[in-house]
């Protein structure tokens, strides 16, 4: 058995035990609900305490959920349906759909298609849910609002799409960690965006690369094979 043969078992076998696992969370959540109603209105200084008790395990069972969706997600990164697809047709969807939050966070975002560009075999879905991790990404490096440039451009046999931002920046001993599962800097993240992205990319036969200095921003480009 190959090495990428064992990880996939691996993976699947994870995914199972997290998919038990939120069952379980789903009925103690469930149970924690049924408590936050009896203690609605507490009566005394006892039962205010078990109602915030309460309040904080569910805020706990809703990150465990977090957590699990998250894994899942970085579980069944490499579970594509690949077709022909247009690139272009992708970004600017996800673009569209990420317009409000960028506006509502004072991004503004530059996207230039590239205007002849080759098809390229894409499970549409998981590539978009891996381009829309990495400007979720970009929306946390820019707290106070900035830019965020999206760009197509053919080499050779390979199509690029880079993803730049003018965020804070990633220091330079935190770069070969970012596409490490959970390692994580940001308080309550999971650590599995970027590593999700990186098993979708390479799922599709591609390349990811990351450049950033603190306080210019930083840059993804994704390498993708050309539909041969």
């Amino acid at each position: 058995m190959s090495t990428s043969q064992a990880y996939t078992e691996m993976a699947e076998l994870a995914g199972g035990f997290i998919h038990d696992v939120k069952n379980h969370i789903s009925t103690l959540g469930l149970h924690l609900q049924l408590l936050t109603e009896d203690f609605a209105e507490p009566q005394n200084l006892r039962e205010r305490r078990a109602l915030e008790r309460v309040r904080k395990l569910q805020g706990e069972c809703n990150r465990l959920v977090e957590v699990s969706n998250d894994f899942l997600r970085f579980a069944k990164a490499t579970e594509l349906q690949r077709a022909p697809t247009d690139l272009n047709g992708v970004v600017s969807e996800i673009v569209d759909f990420f317009t409000p939050t960028a506006r509502a966070a004072e991004i503004r975002i530059n996207w230039y298609p590239c205007g002849i560009l080759p098809w390229l075999l894409l499970d549409r879905e998981s590539f978009k849910q891996a381009l829309l991790n990495l400007m979720l990404n970009a929306e946390q490096a820019m707290p106070q609002g900035g830019d965020l440039l999206l760009q197509v451009r053919v080499e050779e046999e390979r199509v690029c799409l880079a993803i730049i931002d003018s965020g804070v920046g990633i220091p330079a001993e935190e770069l070969d960690k970012v596409f490490r599962p959970f390692h994580t800097t940001k308080p309550g993240g999971t650590g599995l965006g970027l590593p999700t992205v990186k098993r979708i990319v390479e799922a599709h036969e591609g390349r990811i690369e990351v450049q950033s200095e603190v306080g210019c921003g930083t840059q993804f480009v994704i390498s993708l094979p050309k539909l041969r």
